[in-house]
């Protein structure tokens, strides 16, 4: 297995809530979880099929809200998976914000969604797979 050379960090003023439901909604799977001295959840490894994410604890961004004016993903994460459909209704009935509905393009089908902090996410299913 070759490891992954690029992993996403994404940071939440609540990193073990935003862990929990994107384990929940989005389906991955938590590897690890890391705590401060004081029991505050600092990092969580995420897994979906071999690549990883990993969600942190940071405080509120102004600037990062700003982006959220916006429906496509200026900051954000692209996950690759088998089944967009059965993805996006997963994570619709979950209670993620649809961006866009699943649409075909030249080389992918995908669908854009924000999670319950507003970070941006792409899910796409390559053409042929």
């Amino acid at each position: 297995m070759t490891d992954q050379r690029v992993i996403p960090m994404l940071a939440y003023e609540d990193a073990s809530r935003a862990a929990d439901w994107i384990n929940k909604v989005f389906g991955f799977r938590e590897a690890e979880r890391f705590h401060d001295s004081v029991g505050t959840v600092t990092d969580v490894v995420l897994d979906l099929d071999g690549a990883t994410v990993i969600v942190g604890h940071a405080q509120a961004c102004a600037l990062a809200r700003q982006w959220l004016e916006t429906s496509y993903v200026v900051d954000g994460v692209v996950v690759y998976i088998d089944d967009v459909d059965t993805h996006f209704g997963r994570a619709k009935r979950g209670g993620a914000k649809i961006l866009s509905e699943p649409e075909t393009n030249e080389r992918q089908r995908q669908y854009r969604v924000e999670d319950l902090e507003g970070h941006r996410w792409m899910f796409a299913q390559r053409l042929g797979s």
